[in-house]
């Protein structure tokens, strides 16, 4: 018997014929799948469980696909890669800026999804620091704790940040003023398949900067540099977790 869990996957579409073979399909590369035939369906099983990665149809009757997206991305640090049947870029530009992690697009290879599963939690994954380390990095009076993706605020809040802008928020923590381009920026948080979208880097900057600056249009953590990118202007502390 393998020694790990089993990695949790929520597979959200209304399309039966899709669906069942590929939950089938995920579950014999070693997945252990749930499966919603709806928006609706999905925010109740995330009530009692909670998956490592959701993938997620964007046409479907009821709440659509970036509506749950968009909730998922403010209320909870889950990956997402969405599912789309449309051939125009318009969807996955917005998909991505509301804090998507991939997308693909149908009709797709079974054996591409599950590499894209595959790259996105391992993005996931690096993000923060081994368990063993348990080390809370501190700026500006804020605190991030990478294990429990727990956010909280000078005065001791506790702010919800979506997995895209907690990678994002990574990237800057652990390259402290110094000037970090869209590619690079990219590279770290969505990976190269984003690449033909660089506003999508933009605008979870912008959504970032909403959640951690007191002014966002004024913004004085994390700062553009004009024809270079963006660069967090603010000592970073890294300290023990208390017990």
């Amino acid at each position: 018997m393998p020694d790990t869990e089993p990695v949790r996957l929520l597979l959200v579409d209304d399309e039966a014929a899709l669906r069942e073979p590929l939950a089938e399909y995920l579950s014999r590369q070693g997945f252990a799948v749930s499966q919603a035939v709806s928006a609706a369906q999905a925010r109740t099983i995330l009530q009692t469980e909670t998956p490592e990665l959701v993938l997620l149809d964007i046409m479907m009757p009821g709440e659509d696909g970036l509506s749950l997206c968009r909730h998922l991305s403010e209320t909870r640090a889950i990956p997402v890669i969405l599912l789309t049947a449309r051939g125009e870029a318009t969807d996955r530009i917005v998909g991505l800026e509301i804090g998507a992690d991939d997308y693909v697009v149908k009709p797709f290879e079974p054996r591409e999804l599950v590499a894209r599963i595959r790259s996105v939690l391992r993005r996931a994954a690096k993000a923060g620091p081994p368990a063993a380390e348990e080390e809370l990095f501190e700026f500006e009076g804020w605190q991030l704790d990478p294990l429990k993706r727990r956010l909280t605020d000078p005065s001791g809040a506790m702010v919800s940040i979506s997995s895209v802008e907690f990678r994002l928020l990574m990237a800057f923590l652990e390259h402290p003023r110094q000037v970090l381009d869209r590619d690079r920026l990219l590279d770290m948080v969505q990976g190269r398949e984003a690449h033909l979208f660089d506003r999508a880097v933009d605008n979870q900057v912008s959504r970032l900067r909403r959640k951690v600056e007191a002014d966002s249009r004024n913004p004085t953590l994390i700062q553009t540099v004009w024809g270079g990118g963006y660069m967090l202007a603010a000592d970073v502390r890294r300290i023990k977790a208390s017990a």
